[in-house]
C-alpha cells in the first residue's frame, strides 16, 4: 500500500512521515533535501536553476514511485511527484522564474511518467497558512530555506488548495494551523484514527 503526505514547504510533512512510519510500522520514504545539488543554488537564484531543480526532484520522485509499485511493503512518501509536476513547476513558470520552453520540455516528461503511475492508496495533506509555515521553517532553521520568497510560499500555497479541490483519490485534510500532531499526543491520535478509518475500517480501501 502506497501513503502519501502533501503539503507546503514547513508545513510539517517530514515529521509527520516518521511518527505515522513508526506507529503503524510503516516504510518511510523522504523527499532528497539534503543532499540534492540544486536546491541551494535555486533558492539564491530562482530563475537560473528552477528547470535544473524541478527535473532532479521528477527523476527522484519518478524512481521512487516505480520502486513503490513494485513493493509488498505498505510505504509512506514524503511528497509526492504530482506536487512537483501540478503545483512547484507550475509557480515557478507562472513567477517567470522557468521559461515557456523548459516548462514545455518538464511538461511533456511528466505525462510521460504519469502514464505509468497510479494515485496513492491515500493521500494526507496537511494544511497551513503562511504565517505558521514561516514559523516551522524558521524553527528548523536550515541556511538555503533563509532566503525563501514569501510570494513563493504564497503562490504554492494557492496552487496546492485548487489541487486539493480536483483531487480524485481517497483524502484526509489535516489543520496544520491547529491540530499540533507533533506535541499533542491527543491531536495526533485525531489523526491515526482518520487514517485508521480509512485503511481499517467498515469501508475501508481496496
Amino acid at each position: 500500500m502506497h501513503i502519501a503526505i502533501a503539503g507546503n514547504i514547513g508545513s510539517g510533512k517530514t515529521t509527520l512521515t516518521k511518527m505515522l512510519a513508526k506507529r503503524f510500522g510503516w516504510n518511510p520514504r523522504f523527499e532528497p533535501v539534503d543532499n540534492n545539488p540544486y536546491l541551494a543554488d535555486f533558492y539564491v537564484d530562482m530563475k537560473r536553476w528552477s528547470f535544473n531543480l524541478q527535473v532532479y526532484f521528477l527523476n527522484k520522485r519518478f524512481k521512487e514511485v516505480v520502486e513503490i509499485s513494485k513493493s509488498e511493503e505498505t510505504i509512506i512518501q514524503d511528497r509526492t511527484i504530482f506536487e512537483d509536476a501540478c503545483i512547484f513547476a507550475p509557480n515557478l513558470h507562472g513567477m517567470g522564474m522557468m521559461s515557456d520552453r523548459d516548462f514545455a520540455n518538464y511538461s511533456d516528461l511528466f505525462d510521460l511518467m504519469i502514464s505509468l503511475v497510479d494515485l496513492p492508496d491515500l493521500m494526507i495533506y496537511i494544511r497551513s497558512s503562511i504565517p505558521t509555515l514561516v514559523s516551522h521553517i524558521e524553527k528548523r532553521g536550515r541556511d538555503f530555506e533563509k532566503s525563501i520568497r514569501i510570494d513563493y510560499l504564497t503562490g504554492l500555497n494557492n496552487r496546492y488548495e485548487n489541487w486539493i479541490k480536483g483531487y480524485k483519490g481517497h483524502l484526509i485534510i489535516i489543520d496544520g494551523d491547529n491540530v499540533d500532531f507533533e506535541n499533542r499526543p491527543q491531536d495526533f491520535q485525531i489523526i491515526t484514527d482518520q487514517i485508521d478509518a480509512e485503511l481499517y475500517g467498515l469501508f475501508p480501501i481496496k
